[in-house]
């Protein structure tokens, strides 16, 4: 009788453990749920506020989130790279011109053309993409030095309000590019060596900003590797990490210059963008010489956007410098990549979206203050991101 009156428990006993472990699953759902939460609702915000004004411009909504680039991706995942005659962005006549873009996003539309048709697949890609990101981003703001469950929140709603999001929620590449590179990110912070290679070779099938996340994941793994951490599991990140963007680099000069060497091979892509866009590594002088125009004489508010952009991200980038090695590597490798680059200088606030990791400080810095405070930050950001990605869309009549 003494044993099993002591494994009798009273009703006023039981309650306050079930009451915890109801509080308890209450938490963990909505753990699970408010990243896709939070994304979701700035990325509407975004889309509403571009509804209206293509009303407002009696634009076609479905041509503005399916264009100039968009365009490519949605023929390459109809055709494959034989497009025939095509012209480049120049107007000039060039077959190999489609290979300037990688084939990892078309391909993903490729398949789930037969049943949403390719417009609508081409935005059911992106929107998985931008979710699977807002979970990686919400748990690297854990992971970071500082971070919480809550800067890991404020991460993915300044994400989502980054200037041009608003390609997020189009037929571009940067929703996918960034959902692989921030689960690299984590994988490396984690030591899942293996993931992070196997990540950041899928990346480099995406876009060519995969250079900046090889080179951060090369940096991590060779410094685990000269502490004696973690065995030899880092050379797997060395090995996988640079096969997808080099495999893709030589794949093209296969395919453009057969005859060539090796070497050759590999610029033939630079050269494509050089011929169709006069895109071209030039170490900062072409975006240098913009900034100063600008700064001296326009008129136009999109320059001077994007010249406020430039700013703001390198200023993040001198705060970011202080924080995991891994993740300033690669945010100063897309900044080099994209100021250091002739490319199409209103594109560089898009451009430099895969820069995500520079919010991170900001996160940290937000998530230890009032939550009114935090929720002003957000709306505001998100507000802002949302006329700016409009704004670019419609008014704004030249390509991003």
């Amino acid at each position: 009788m003494q044993g099993s009156s002591q494994t009798v428990r009273r009703p006023e006993q039981a309650a306050p453990g079930l009451l915890l472990d109801l509080a308890d699953r209450i938490t963990r759902r909505r753990a699970l749920l408010l990243p896709a939460a939070v994304y979701l609702g700035v990325r509407a915000l975004g889309v509403v506020v571009l509804t209206v004004f293509a009303a407002l411009h009696e634009d076609d909504l479905l041509s503005r989130i399916a264009a100039w680039d968009g365009q490519w991706y949605l023929k390459i995942a109809a055709s494959g790279y034989e497009l025939g005659p095509t012209t480049d962005a120049l107007g000039h006549p060039n077959p190999h011109t489609p290979r300037a873009f990688f084939p990892g996003y078309p391909f993903l539309i490729r398949l789930l053309a037969p049943a949403l048709g390719f417009p609508a697949a081409a935005l059911v890609v992106s929107l998985a993409a931008g979710l699977f990101a807002a979970y990686g981003l919400a748990r690297l703001g854990r992971l970071v030095r500082g971070g919480s469950r809550r800067a890991g929140y404020i991460l993915v709603a300044l994400f989502a309000a980054t200037p041009m999001s608003v390609v997020l929620t189009m037929a571009y590449t940067e929703a996918l590019f960034c959902a692989l590179a921030v689960w690299t990110l984590v994988a490396v912070l984690e030591r899942r060596w293996e993931v992070a290679g196997l990540c950041c070779l899928a990346a480099g099938l995406v876009r060519s900003t995969a250079l900046a996340l090889v080179v951060a994941v090369v940096v991590a793994a060779v410094m685990a590797l000269t502490r004696r951490e973690d065995g030899g599991r880092p050379l797997a990140a060395l090995a996988l990490a640079p096969a997808g963007l080099f495999g893709y680099l030589w794949w093209t000069g296969m395919r453009v210059r057969p005859e060539s060497g090796f070497e050759a091979q590999l610029s033939t892509w630079s050269d494509l963008e050089w011929q169709g866009w006069r895109t071209r590594f030039d170490g900062g002088v072409s975006t240098a010489r913009f900034v100063a125009e600008v700064l001296t004489g326009s008129d136009s508010a999109m320059s001077v956007l994007t010249v406020a952009v430039i700013a703001g991200a390198l200023i993040g980038m001198a705060v970011l410098a202080r924080r995991e090695t891994v993740l300033a590597v690669y945010a100063a490798g897309v900044l080099v990549m994209c100021l250091g680059s002739s490319a199409l200088m209103h594109a560089k606030p898009r451009l430099l979206l895969p820069a995500f990791t520079l919010l991170v400080p900001v996160a940290v810095a937000l998530a230890k203050r009032r939550t009114n405070t935090v929720l002003w930050v957000c709306s505001g950001v998100a507000l802002a991101s949302a006329w700016f990605g409009a704004f670019a869309l419609t008014v704004w009549k030249y390509a991003i």
